[in-house]
C-alpha cells in the first residue's frame, strides 16, 4: 500500500512540476509577463525604487537630526594637578600635588542640529527630483525596450514554426513527386535527370529542414530569455503570424506627428540638461554662506566607584544652544572656476540636446518609412506567392504530362520555396517595424 501512495506522490509531484514549467501566451499575454519578469525590467524599477529612497535622504539631511551620547570615564591613574604650597600654609616656592574630580565620572546627553540655511541644500532637493524624473523615464524606455524584444522573440518563433511547417509540406509533396517519377523512369517512360533533379532538390530540402529545427530551438530559447523564464521552459504560442501581421497594420500610425517631444530618448538628453542647470546653480551656492543650529542637554554623574545605576546616584544636568555660520570669503578664484566649468557643461549639454532632437526626426522619418515599407513589401509577397503556387503548379502538371522538363519544374519549385519564406520574412517585418516606430515614438501605453 505505502509503495501505491509513493507512486501517486511521484507522479503528482511531477505532473505539478511540469505544469510550473509550461506556459502559453499571446502576443500581449507575453509583454505583459515580460514587463514583470524580464530581468532588465525588473531592475529598472528597483532603479526607480532606489531613487525614492535617495530622495528621501536628500531630503532628510535638512531636517531635524538628534543623537545621543553615553560617555563613561574611568581614571586608572588620576591625573596630578600642583597648587603653589602657601595655598595650603606652606612655603612659598613650593607645590603641594592634588587631584581634581572623581575617579569614575559619566555623561548622558542628546543633541538636536537643524540646517537653517545652505544653497546647495535647496539645489539637492530639485536634484533629487530630477534624479527619479530620470530613473523613472529610464524604466518607460527599458519596458519599451523590453516590448520590442519581445515582439521580435514571438515574430521569430511564429517565423520559424511556420518555415518548418511549410518545409515540411514541400518535402512531404516533393516525396510524392519523386516517388512517381521514379516510377515512370523505371517503367522506361521518363528520363534518369529527372529522378536526380528532384533527389537534389529534396536534399536541399532535409538539409533546409534540419537547419530549420535548429533555429526554432533558438528562438524559442531566446524567447524564454527575454521573458525572464528560464532557458529551457516549455513555452507555446497561442497567436498566428498572418493574424498578427494583419493586427499590426496601420496606416494611421504613419500619420502620426514627427514631434520628437514625446520620444523617451528626448526626454532623458532633457533631464541631462537640466542636471547640468542644476551643477551650474550648485557651484553658486557656495558663495552663499551656510547657517546652522543646535541644542543640545544631558546629565553628568561623578563617583570614586560605579554607582552611576544607583538611584542614589546624584546627575547634575545641563544644556545649551547656538547657532553656527560658515561665511565664504576667499578661495584663491576657486569657486569662480567652478562655475565656469559648469557653465561649459551646460553649453555642452544643448548642443545634446539639439544633437538628438536632431537624430530623433530623423529616426522617426526612417522608421515610418521602413514601416511603410514592409506593409507593402507585404503586399507584394503575398501576390508573388500567388503567382509562384500557380507557376509551380501549372509546371507540375506539364511535367507529368511531359511537356515540361525537369529543369522547368526544378526551377519553378526554388522559386516557390523563395516565394514561401519571402512571405515569411514580410509578414515578420510588419510585425518588427511597427514595434520599432512605436518604440521611437513613445505612443505605447502601459
Amino acid at each position: 500500500m505505502k509503495h501505491i501512495i509513493y507512486l501517486i506522490g511521484f507522479l503528482f509531484t511531477s505532473l505539478t512540476f511540469g505544469q510550473e514549467n509550461s506556459y502559453s501566451f499571446t502576443l500581449q499575454e507575453a509583454i505583459d509577463f515580460a514587463l514583470e519578469n524580464n530581468r532588465n525590467a525588473k531592475n529598472a524599477i528597483r532603479d526607480v525604487e532606489i531613487a525614492e529612497k535617495e530622495k528621501w535622504e536628500t531630503t532628510a539631511t535638512g531636517l531635524p537630526q538628534i543623537n545621543g551620547n553615553i560617555d563613561y570615564q574611568n581614571w586608572i591613574k588620576q591625573q596630578i594637578s600642583l597648587l603653589p604650597g602657601e595655598i595650603a600654609g606652606g612655603e612659598p616656592g613650593t607645590f603641594v600635588p592634588v587631584t581634581f574630580g572623581t575617579q569614575q565620572s559619566m555623561v548622558a546627553g542628546a543633541t538636536l542640529t537643524q540646517l537653517l540655511f545652505d544653497g546647495s541644500y535647496l539645489v539637492g532637493l530639485q536634484a533629487a527630483k530630477v534624479y527619479l524624473l530620470i530613473s523613472e523615464n529610464s524604466k518607460v524606455k527599458t519596458d519599451l525596450e523590453v516590448r520590442k524584444a519581445v515582439i521580435n522573440a514571438y515574430g521569430n518563433v511564429l517565423l520559424a514554426d511556420e518555415s518548418l511547417t511549410i518545409v515540411e509540406n514541400n518535402i512531404a509533396v516533393l516525396e510524392k513527386n519523386l516517388n512517381e517519377t521514379t516510377k515512370i523512369y523505371e517503367n522506361g517512360l521518363g528520363e534518369e535527370e529527372s529522378v536526380e533533379q528532384l533527389q537534389i532538390t529534396l536534399s536541399s530540402l532535409k538539409s533546409y529542414l534540419n537547419n530549420n529545427i535548429r533555429l526554432r530551438d533558438l528562438a524559442y530559447k531566446m524567447f524564454n530569455i527575454t521573458l525572464g523564464l528560464d532557458v529551457n521552459s516549455n513555452t507555446t504560442l497561442s497567436d498566428d503570424l498572418e493574424t498578427l501581421t494583419l493586427q499590426n497594420i496601420s496606416l494611421d500610425l504613419l500619420n502620426t506627428d514627427d514631434s520628437v517631444e514625446n520620444a523617451i530618448d528626448y526626454r532623458i538628453a532633457s533631464n541631462y540638461m537640466e542636471t547640468q542647470e542644476l551643477l551650474l546653480k550648485l557651484e553658486k551656492s557656495a558663495y552663499l554662506p551656510r547657517l546652522n543650529g543646535f541644542v543640545s542637554a544631558g546629565y553628568n554623574g561623578f563617583s570614586e566607584e560605579f554607582t552611576f545605576a544607583n538611584n542614589n546616584q546624584n546627575w547634575f544636568g545641563q544644556a545649551q544652544f547656538g547657532v553656527s555660520m560658515n561665511i565664504p570669503i576667499f578661495s584663491s578664484g576657486l569657486r569662480r572656476a567652478s562655475v565656469q566649468r559648469a557653465k561649459i557643461e551646460v553649453a555642452k549639454a544643448e548642443e545634446e540636446l539639439t544633437e538628438v532632437e536632431q537624430q530623433l526626426q530623423f529616426q522617426i522619418a526612417s522608421a515610418k518609412s521602413d514601416y511603410q515599407f514592409a506593409i507593402e513589401e507585404y503586399d507584394n509577397k503575398k501576390e508573388n506567392l500567388d503567382l509562384a503556387e500557380r507557376i509551380e503548379s501549372k509546371n507540375e502538371t506539364k511535367f507529368f504530362e511531359g511537356i515540361a522538363s525537369s529543369f522547368d519544374l526544378r526551377q519553378a519549385q526554388t522559386q516557390l520555396y523563395t516565394a514561401q519564406q519571402e512571405y515569411l520574412q514580410a509578414m515578420f517585418n510588419v510585425i518588427a517595424k511597427k514595434a520599432e516606430l512605436e518604440t521611437i515614438l513613445n505612443t505605447v501605453k502601459f
